[in-house]
């Protein structure tokens, strides 16, 4: 029997939680290989490498540009199926968490730069994140990705808290919540009427 779209959303969602439940139980797991699709935490946060991208006009940028905030770096492109996948959860991921100091930076790693982001954007409907290209993969191969997409979480202090190499529905309620961890501000909780 064929299951219904919500059901499947809800079915990828569940095994989304309990891969990030599992994956933050038994952190830290510095120095072994990540899994594709389980986050891999980094206690105490790491120093990451200096490295340099472009905004959509042509301009250099680093990670000491956006002190301050807790960045996603996200390294995709617009050929690769999961990267494509996972956008529109970034974008909503985004205009939550915007108000606590929460940025998405994807890393475009196509190379026809900002006209082929841009369209995409306007195709998908991606309206939160800014255009960000690492075309030469540069960034990348800095960062040590082994794969598309790969998503770091880094701290307001510029240091590396997690990464997830694969896809993500990054608007779960968990990953929500283990982002708003990592920017310190936890969601408010939810108290109950009896």
């Amino acid at each position: 029997m064929a299951r219904s779209g919500a059901a499947m959303v809800a079915g990828r969602r569940a095994v989304l939680a309990g891969a990030v439940t599992s994956a933050m139980s038994t952190l830290p797991r510095q120095g072994k290989a990540a899994q594709p699709g389980v986050p891999e935490a980094f206690d105490p946060p790491r120093p990451l490498p200096a490295f340099a991208f472009t905004d959509a006009h042509g301009r250099e940028h680093g990670v000491a540009d956006f002190r301050g905030q807790v960045l996603m770096i996200n390294l995709w492109a617009t050929w690769c199926p999961p990267c494509v996948a996972e956008m529109p959860t970034l974008d909503r991921l985004q205009a939550m968490l915007a108000g606590i100091g929460v940025r998405v930076l994807a890393l475009s790693q196509d190379r026809g730069g900002a006209p082929v982001v841009a369209r995409f954007y306007e195709q998908t409907g991606v309206r939160h994140l800014g255009i960000w290209l690492d075309p030469r993969g540069a960034a990348a191969r800095t960062l040590g990705a082994r794969g598309l997409p790969t998503t770091l979480v880094v701290t307001r202090d510029g240091r590396e808290a997690m990464r997830l190499v694969g896809e993500a529905e990054w608007d779960a309620p968990e990953m929500v919540r283990l982002i708003r961890t990592i920017a310190g501000r936890p969601a408010p909780e939810t108290t109950r009427r009896s």
